[in-house]
């Protein structure tokens, strides 16, 4: 029996363009090109370099300090003359001209209630501005995301005047609601943008079981934004810990932080290197690990509602 082979095979089906798929692949491969690597390292290493001296030096005694560089100290481990001491923390933290435990805890005082208070403000206006229909509900959103153009420098003083007329002046809220008025843009389009990303349908479901704008907010859209909370909230942290300008101008003796006393051991105490080191390094300790512990959910959150579609 003679058999046609007749031309079964499936035609090949051509594939769709995908531009963004071309896209990721050259991204990919630059990204994964050893030299590419190599110079991340490097830049890498360069960047880690003034902390690991700032660590090393604020655990050395002033007199080595004084002497030799703190690279020196691997020559000396060698030899078994390496000598590290916690005095400079002990100095730093509890010694009466320095004191910096007592501006440590106001620097708690000041970050918690500035990252709080932004959050909760900002979660209503976003869902306000992403699942409410009102007019002017578009204008209104991208004047207030216009606010991230005003540099804090030009509203400091009608702030200060504000404050005095108010008679709240040199008091922790000086702080805690400037903190907040500059943080509030960056908030609301960040968690606008998340709110967007959830699908409709889980709202609509919910409103049609008779749930309302409370309820569908706080069961719903809530429990939903943990990335987008933990990366403003981690970066919040670090602006308003890292703060020196705000907290000098809008506090007194009584509420400065950590950052206003370090920056005055640097003018006053500049020759103290030894002593000027472990209060640098106490004041990045906390962001630090904050940062390490969190990147991940930082990361998440600050793609999260980026790219839609």
């Amino acid at each position: 029996m003679s058999t046609v082979e007749a031309d079964t095979a499936a035609p090949e089906v051509p594939r769709p363009p995908s531009g963004m798929s071309d896209r990721a692949r050259k991204a990919r491969k630059a990204l994964s090109n050893p030299w590419a690597s190599t110079l991340a390292v490097i830049i890498a290493i360069l960047w880690t370099i003034p902390t690991v001296g700032l660590l090393v030096t604020s655990f050395r005694p002033e007199l080595d300090v004084r002497q030799s560089g703190w690279w020196t100290v691997f020559g000396d481990a060698l030899a078994g003359e390496g000598v590290f001491s916690l005095q400079n923390y002990e100095t730093a933290l509890f010694d009466g001209s320095t004191d910096l435990a007592t501006y440590f805890v106001n620097s708690f005082v000041v970050t918690l209630p500035a990252v709080f208070i932004p959050i909760v403000i900002a979660l209503l206006a976003a869902y306000g501005f992403a699942w409410i229909d009102f007019r002017g509900r578009d204008f209104l959103f991208v004047a207030i995301f216009a606010l991230q153009i005003v540099p804090i420098q030009i509203t400091l003083v009608p702030l200060l005047s504000a404050y005095v007329d108010m008679g709240i002046n040199g008091t922790f809220w000086t702080i805690w609601l400037s903190h907040s008025i500059f943080a509030l843009p960056l908030a609301i389009f960040l968690l606008h943008n998340f709110m967007k990303d959830i699908p409709r349908s889980l709202v609509e479901a919910a409103r049609m079981d008779g749930a309302g704008h409370v309820q569908v907010f706080f069961r719903v859209v809530l429990p939903l934004l943990t990335p987008a909370l933990a990366a403003f909230g981690i970066f919040q942290f670090l602006w308003v810990w890292n703060d020196l300008l705000v907290a000098l101008i809008m506090g007194n003796p009584d509420t400065f932080p950590l950052t206003v006393r370090v920056a005055e051991l640097a003018g006053s105490r500049g020759g103290d290197w030894h002593v000027l080191s472990a209060g640098a390094f106490i004041a990045m300790i906390v962001p630090l690990i904050v940062f390490l512990s969190l990147q991940r959910y930082f990361v998440r959150g600050l793609l999260a509602g980026a790219v839609k579609g």
